[in-house]
């Protein structure tokens, strides 16, 4: 396992673009055992390797300010849709063409309309996507499936974070849908630590996506 502060995943992640876009750090990489985060630092758990999905966990030093965001999820965005239908809550607009792009699943589509709901929140604040530490999903299958549709949100979720190789500083095509990979609709290199859950039910009729995070100053 590797770990990486704020500061040292930027250089990781090379050029100066990148750096800035993770915020400010105070500490190296690592730390000794049974060693918290200094009162300013931010230090992430990372998996081996330069593309990981997810940090394994995150550390925040006592002086750090963190934002946390309500549970959000997709705004009514398809008044041709019946009211309370999963469709409702699919926004066209976020894709290239005003259309929904070959192989999009429901809850994809949903997804990418929560985590634009998400960065507008976070912009709110005067915070930023690279500025998440944390996420938590919640998932609803949709009718008739066996399992939440974790891999369109999984699809989604890379157009919005965990984009850029933490090797070179460059940003990784990625798919939408079953189209070829293209570049992410926000070039993010934060990997938060994140959990994702499926649950029965979720507060609006027709949601099947409800996402919340934390992010630092």
């Amino acid at each position: 396992m590797s770990r990486f502060s704020r500061r040292r995943l930027g250089a990781v992640a090379g050029g100066t673009a990148v750096a800035a876009g993770l915020g400010a750090g105070t500490a190296s990489a690592g730390g000794q055992r049974g060693k918290g985060p200094r009162p300013t630092e931010v230090r992430f758990n990372m998996p081996g390797g330069n593309n990981p999905s997810i940090a394994n966990g995150v550390a925040v030093g006592g002086a750090v300010a963190v934002y946390t965001s309500s549970g959000l999820g997709p705004a009514a965005a398809n008044p041709s849709a019946p009211a309370g239908s999963p469709e409702q809550y699919v926004d066209l607009s976020l894709f290239p063409g005003g259309t929904l792009p070959a192989g999009v699943t429901i809850t994809e589509a949903q997804a990418w309309n929560t985590l634009k709901r998400i960065v507008d929140n976070l912009t709110a604040m005067g915070a930023r996507p690279q500025d998440v530490i944390t996420m938590k999903c919640y998932l609803k299958r949709t009718p008739g499936a066996s399992d939440a549709d974790y891999a369109g949100w999984n699809r989604a979720y890379r157009h919005f974070f965990a984009n850029v190789d933490l090797g070179t500083g460059k940003p990784i095509p990625m798919p939408i849908g079953t189209t070829a990979p293209v570049r992410p609709s926000v070039v993010n290199p934060a990997r938060p630590a994140r959990a994702t859950t499926e649950v029965a039910g979720l507060a609006v009729p027709g949601w099947l996506i409800e996402v919340e995070v934390q992010a630092t100053y």
